[in-house]
Parts: C-alpha cells; sequence; structure tokens
C-alpha cells in the first residue's frame, strides 16, 4: 500500500493541479520549455518555476481532456489490516486523512465494502447503491 499509493498519488495530483489550477501547478507551454534542475520547467528564458504538466498534456486545444478528480484507491483485504498499515505509516494515511486521496476496502465478492472516513475510521458502503451508509 506504501510506494503504489504515494506514486499514484503523485500521478493523479499532478494531473489534478494542472486541470485545476493551470497557472499555479500546470507547466505551461512545452513549445517553450527549457528544463531546470530537474525539478521543474521555465517558459522560454525565465520566469517562475513550473512544476506540473505542460497544458497539452491536460487539454486538446479545445475541452479539457482529464476530468480533475481526486485518485479512490480501492483494496481488497480486510479494513483492520488497511487500518494497521494506515497507523504505522503517517506520510501515506495523511494523503487520505487531507482529503487528496479516497480509499475503499472491498469485501471478499470484490464489492465496495467501506469508505475510509479519516482519523483511523470506516463507514460502511451500501452495496445495492454502493452509497455510504449514515
Amino acid at each position: 500500500m506504501t510506494a503504489p499509493v504515494v506514486v499514484a498519488s503523485w500521478i493523479s495530483l499532478q494531473y489534478f493541479g494542472s486541470t485545476v489550477a493551470p497557472k499555479a501547478f500546470g507547466g505551461g507551454n512545452k513549445l517553450l520549455h527549457n528544463v531546470v534542475g530537474g525539478m521543474g520547467v521555465v517558459e522560454g528564458n525565465g520566469g517562475v518555476l513550473r512544476p506540473g504538466l505542460p497544458w497539452q498534456s491536460v487539454h486538446d486545444g479545445e475541452h479539457l481532456v482529464h476530468e480533475p478528480l481526486r485518485l479512490s484507491v480501492c483494496i481488497e483485504a480486510p479494513k483492520e489490516a488497511i487500518t494497521q498499515i494506515l497507523d504505522k505509516h503517517a506520510d501515506v494515511r495523511a494523503l487520505f486523512d487531507n482529503r487528496w486521496l479516497h480509499l475503499f476496502a472491498l469485501d471478499e465478492k470484490g464489492h465496495m465494502a467501506w469508505r475510509y472516513s479519516g482519523d483511523l475510521e470506516w463507514q460502511s458502503v451500501d452495496t445495492d447503491t454502493n452509497a455510504v451508509a449514515n
């Protein structure tokens, strides 16, 4: 759960940020990119470091090509085992506790059974509608 979730979050959040706030988190126009220190790019010969994806990666010239959604991580395992991992790895837990990602535990049939609600707590999911039960 640790490395795969962290890497998936980097990719997902890079697309998310580059789509919803391209001036702050996007990479600008790739035709003008100059790589700086392996950490980002600048447009042309100066300006602000642009750490995200180029506009051409998220837009086709007329429409966004990526719907800005936060990643849903679905794991087929007992929620108690997932909770133990979250308790042991605070940085991974923070991705879910701070709502950057969503976490679901699947039952033995592969259906969403539990949704992580933060602070090592879970809510059951109605298996008929996949709605969170209150």
